[in-house]
């Protein structure tokens, strides 16, 4: 492989690793605001 390949494939799991971190982070967020919710209700 070469040197400009591998900056290419380390730039996509990079953004990729980005997105997973983003969506994890918004699940986590939605989950506690559920259960603030279900909390709140009771």
């Amino acid at each position: 492989m070469t040197p400009d390949e591998e900056k290419e494939v380390r730039a996509r799991q990079r953004s990729r690793a980005l997105v997973m971190g983003l969506l994890l982070g918004a699940l986590v967020i939605l989950f506690y605001g559920i259960t603030i919710a279900k909390i709140a209700n009771h």
